[in-house]
């Protein structure tokens, strides 16, 4: 009984010499023809028409590269590198002004 229920959840896609399997039907091709996304050329001088689809995904993706694209580059740099650095200026300017009238 379990090898029976383990036989029919461990169906390959190609199907199983068993009997039929739960991601094929008899109306599907046993092997592909070749061509991306088993479709085949069409004849010269003839261009495939867009599905609904395929403009409002184009356009979204390239929107989303462009604002993540601006976005990241515009964010500030809030790295503790950069803030020590800045730091370490302010400091350097500090000592330079009360060094400077001692000196004059």
């Amino acid at each position: 009984m379990l090898r029976q229920r383990l036989i029919q959840t461990l169906r390959t896609r190609g199907g199983s010499a068993t009997g039929p399997s739960r991601w094929t039907s008899p109306g599907h091709e046993e092997h592909p023809k070749g061509y991306l996304f088993n479709r085949t050329p069409l004849p010269p001088g003839q261009s495939r028409k867009w599905e609904d689809w395929e403009l409002p995904c184009y356009v979204t993706s390239f929107l989303t590269i462009v604002i993540l694209g601006v976005g990241l580059n515009a964010k500030p740099d809030l790295t503790i590198e950069t803030w020590a650095h800045q730091k370490a200026l302010e400091r350097l300017e500090i000592e330079k002004s009360a060094l400077s009238p001692e000196s004059e």
